[in-house]
This record gives C-alpha cells, structure tokens and sequence, in this order.
C-alpha cells in the first residue's frame, strides 16, 4: 500500500520545539515534491511547507523562520521542524506528496501552557 505516515505530534509549551516525521511507505520520497498542511478546528486546511526534490523549498509568512523542512532519502522519511511555537499553530499536520495524492491521517499537534 502506498502512503505516507505521519508521527511525532504531541503537547509542547509555547516557545517550544516538535519534530514531525511523514514516512513513505511503497513509494521513495526521493524524487518526489512533498508538502505539510496542517488543519485546525474550524478551519480550513492550509499549506505550511513545499519541499521540491531540488531543494527549493517554500513557507508562508505564517511560518517562516519557524518552520524547516527536511528529508532522509536513507530512511526514506521527510521531517518538519517546528521552532518557536504558538498556540495558533495548534492542528492536525498532514504530509503528501505534490501533485496531492491521498490524505493519511496527520499528527496532532498542541501548543498551550
């Protein structure tokens, strides 16, 4: 089956730091553009990263200099870095490939004291 798994979600502190993982499952994530979404409550999903193969990476202004994406071609495996978090950044995070392919089941990610 063909997916990706998202992980590492949880509670942090505002100000603190999570790191997500989206692991490719029967497919390599190597020559692929990957993207993070995240969802939250009542609103609609939006983008906060786009990873090319290339290394040209982009972020809204909502996450910039928060936010870093990565990838491990060795464990097949893309990251999201989160610094500096706030309470607003509270979602569901998803990964998927670019052109979207189908939803998994995203990380749950929250920032309150």
């Amino acid at each position: 089956q063909v997916q990706l798994v998202e992980s590492g979600g949880g509670l942090v502190q505002p100000g603190g730091s999570l790191r997500l993982s989206c692991a490719g499952s029967g497919m390599n994530i190597r020559d692929k553009a990957l993207v993070w979404y995240r969802q939250a409550p009542g609103k609609q999903r939006e983008l906060v990263a786009s990873l090319t193969s290339g290394g040209y990476d982009y972020y809204p202004d909502s996450v910039k200099g928060r936010f870093a994406g990565s990838r491990d071609n060795a464990k097949n495996t893309a990251y999201l870095q989160m610094n500096s978090l706030k309470p607003d950044d509270t979602a569901v995070y998803y990964c998927n490939t670019w052109p979207l392919g189908a939803w998994g089941q995203g990380t749950q990610v929250t920032v309150s004291s």
